[in-house]
């Protein structure tokens, strides 16, 4: 070898030395593209940022009106004749055949419901007379009579139905759409958690729209329909708005530096929802204030009439939050679970909520704005065909207990295909019969309208790639227009 080809390999060996890191860098880069990971980066510092779904969506939003305590869908929404001449016997052994069911009790009987159904809009969709204002939606809608789920209990239930798992610390619906799609608002959180007042907690709590094991900036944000949006995001008297400004500004350096040492993402969250909330300071009290809204729109949520205002402001600000890119708006609605006095509790909740949630999808139509939001109504599971027993039997009180197997969930908006009614049960409502849909089946479908493979969305975790539905759910192709 000649002195020339020495150098030669000295000048590359030198050249490999120095470029190694550049190099190495360049081809961690690629693996990490390959792999969907330098999105995950940009999630660090930019955890709101719009990103693009799998695939072409059908729906930009989501609005879910979660019904906690289980509305009865026997009484609502799926009309029984065959049960009048069984009302007062015991449920019949051929619907109980094989059926391990914890909750049948010796003495009860077949409860046949008081309400009286009709059909309505050109589909002939059925609504009891308790929801005289959702059944004119009737061709907007697509009712779901046979989803089931796992459990039987109010909290676990919830949890499955909110998180895709019973058990506690997994992330919520919302938090994986706005972990997905990020946010399309600058100064207002992806995700909104809005409570009514109907003199109950919500069974599952904060649990319900927590974001486990995602970053915590995905957590839904509780808002309040009256006074402050946020209990505290006011400055107190005497603290300017300059003077908050300086103090995040000092509060963000020295997360940065921490952030920068560790890679942390929740110190990434940290930094952001300082931010967030110092915009939301300007933000959040607008929305609440309808002084702008037509005497029409107010009259079509119920706003001036006492049983519907609550409710009826929940969904009026759901509507503005959307408009201004909120991504995930949930309205929680308690208690629906009538193990007595039915007809009382139910009447009572249907008055409170009929109207505005009817009057939510009539505002969205007329805007423009259905075609791109799903609104989804339901609880967590159904009410037995048989009379609750565990509280008298007494003629007029009666109530149902808690039903896993069977019971509805009505469908609006961007991607779902409208008036029709999906699934069935047998003539008393105790078991689905055509069309069975778990709830892990109903969130792959919800996004899919957002344009998501629920398979590949994703988020490793103890050395584990989860994902909202679990190891279940396939997509409902009959619900999709």
């Amino acid at each position: 070898m000649n002195d020339q080809e020495l150098l030669m390999r000295g000048q590359r060996r030198l050249f490999l030395t120095r470029a190694a890191g550049g190099l190495g860098t360049i081809a961690l880069s690629q693996l990490l593209s390959h792999d969907g990971l330098t999105a995950d980066v940009k999630r660090r510092t930019e955890p709101f940022a719009p990103r693009e779904p799998h695939f072409s969506p059908r729906a930009k939003n989501v609005i879910f009106i979660f019904m906690a305590g289980a509305p009865s869908q026997l009484d609502l929404f799926d009309p029984k004749p065959a049960m009048e001449k069984l009302h007062g016997e015991a449920v019949p052994a051929s619907f109980l055949e094989g059926l391990s069911d914890g909750l049948i009790r010796g003495s009860a009987t077949v409860f046949a419901s008081p309400r009286k159904f009709q059909k309505f809009g050109d589909c002939g969709m059925e609504f009891s007379d308790y929801l005289p204002n959702l059944s004119r939606c009737a061709d907007d809608i697509c009712m779901v009579r046979s989803l089931s789920t796992d459990v039987a209990n109010h909290h676990p239930a919830q949890l499955i139905m909110n998180c895709g798992s019973t058990m506690w610390g997994h992330p919520s619906l919302g938090s994986w759409v706005t972990y997905g799609l990020g946010s399309e608002s600058q100064n207002m959180p992806g995700f909104v958690v809005m409570l009514s007042n109907s003199g109950h907690g919500v069974d599952g709590g904060a649990s319900l729209w927590g974001s486990g094991f995602l970053p915590s900036i995905y957590r839904g944000v509780t808002f309040r329909s009256r006074g402050d949006a946020i209990l505290h995001l006011t400055n107190p008297p005497g603290v300017r708005r300059s003077t908050q400004r300086l103090r995040l500004d000092v509060l963000r350096d020295l997360n940065q530096l921490r952030f920068q040492r560790t890679g942390d993402r929740e110190i990434a969250s940290r930094i952001a929802n300082y931010e967030m909330g110092f915009r939301m300071q300007d933000a959040a009290p607008e929305i609440l204030d309808f002084s702008r809204e037509t005497t029409t729109t107010r009259t079509l949520y119920g706003l001036d009439h006492e049983r519907t205002r609550w409710f009826g402001s929940n969904c009026l600000s759901a509507r503005r939050l959307i408009e201004r890119g909120v991504r995930f708006v949930q309205l929680y609605h308690t208690t629906w679970d009538d193990h007595s006095n039915l007809n009382t509790g139910l009447k009572t909740n249907c008055e409170m909520t009929d109207l505005p949630a009817a009057g939510l999808i009539q505002d969205l139509k007329q805007r423009g704005l259905l075609e791109d939001t799903l609104i989804i109504w339901g609880g967590e599971f159904g009410r037995t065909p048989m009379n609750e027993v565990r509280r008298g039997n007494s003629r007029g009180r009666e109530g149902r207990d808690h039903h896993p197997f069977a019971f509805t969930t009505l469908l609006c908006g961007g991607g779902i295909k409208r008036g029709q009614v999906v699934g069935a049960t047998d003539e008393i409502g105790y078991h689905v019969i055509r069309d069975p849909i778990h709830v892990h089946d109903l969130q792959a479908t919800i996004l899919h309208c957002l344009g998501f493979d629920h398979q590949r969305l994703t988020y490793r975790h103890q050395g584990r790639d989860f994902r909202l539905t679990d190891v279940g759910g396939e997509v409902v192709t009959q619900l999709l227009a």
